[in-house]
């Protein structure tokens, strides 16, 4: 009895550092796609670009973990920022069959790119001393790596919580998402606002993609493979559900990690029809649109 109840503490343990890796990966997509109505099916394209960047910085520039992991972020929120200047700007008014065939289309560029530069293969990446080790936490002893991406996502999600859901620029977001013209005329730069939002979803992205490099590894195909992942998350969550998401990914992380483990044939099969049932249930997922 009692080693049953050590294997559910530890399964979900490791399934809440997995949801955590995937919330930071799925809340940018929240910011893009919830927030500014933009189909943005790409957004595996900059967390893969993220892990591919740390990845070099340490491996190639001699950075550390974290220090790289800075730069990368904020190297593809830059980015970010100029895809949204460049070429997604000019399909906001698009229809949605548009966004997804650019945001296809990019995966598709993404995926070749990173192909030739960096081989078919997965990344690996050398994780430093301190979260090489293992940690008692009180429950039992884990691994420093995952206790430090429980910890980093807790601290992001109250982050973005109070830094989108509870401040003047997430009400700008929404205000210019509601009605552009009205936003515009009480000052709101609208272009700069939808720029900024972008920028943090890409950079958010990143961040998930770095941190989880050694969870999630990274390759050409991590775009791809992972979507469904992002998708699933958001779509529970409802469009726009900051934290909602959070709750979401927990569930998804530690559910599918225990599933697979006891059902390891039929356990990806189950999730996707629990999803199934969810979303048959509540359309919306659990935030039924309010800025719209």
């Amino acid at each position: 009895m009692w080693e049953f109840i050590d294997l559910l503490i530890t399964l979900t343990f490791y399934g809440t550092a997995y949801g955590m890796i995937l919330y930071c990966l799925a809340v940018g997509l929240s910011v893009t796609l919830g927030l500014m109505r933009f189909v943005n099916l790409a957004h595996g394209v900059f967390a893969m670009t993220g892990g591919y960047l740390t990845v070099t910085a340490m491996s190639r520039l001699g950075f550390a973990f974290l220090p790289a992991v800075v730069v990368s972020v904020i190297a593809v929120g830059v980015l970010g920022m100029l895809v949204e200047r460049t070429l997604c700007r000019r399909l906001y008014a698009a229809p949605i069959l548009e966004q997804v065939l650019f945001s296809i289309g990019l995966i598709f560029v993404s995926s070749a790119v990173a192909r030739y530069f960096f081989g078919p293969l997965a990344q690996p990446i050398d994780l430093p001393a301190w979260l090489s080790g293992r940690i008692d936490i009180g429950v039992g002893v884990f691994p420093a790596y995952r206790v430090f991406l429980i910890g980093v996502g807790a601290v992001l999600a109250f982050a973005i919580w109070a830094g989108v859901e509870r401040s003047r620029f997430g009400a700008s977001v929404r205000a210019a998402v509601d009605n552009r013209r009205m936003a515009e005329s009480v000052g709101i730069n609208v272009n700069r606002v939808f720029t900024i939002c972008f920028g943090l979803g890409t950079g958010l992205a990143a961040l998930g993609g770095s941190l989880g490099a050694d969870l999630l590894p990274i390759y050409p195909g991590y775009p791809n493979d992972y979507l469904v992942y992002f998708l699933i998350i958001v779509a529970v969550a409802g469009l726009g559900n900051l934290r909602g998401a959070f709750f979401v990914a927990l569930t998804f992380g530690v559910s599918d990690t225990v599933v697979r483990y006891f059902l390891p044939d039929l356990g990806r099969i189950l999730i996707l029809l629990m999803v199934m049932a969810v979303l048959s249930y509540k359309p919306h997922g659990f935030a039924p649109k309010t800025h719209a």
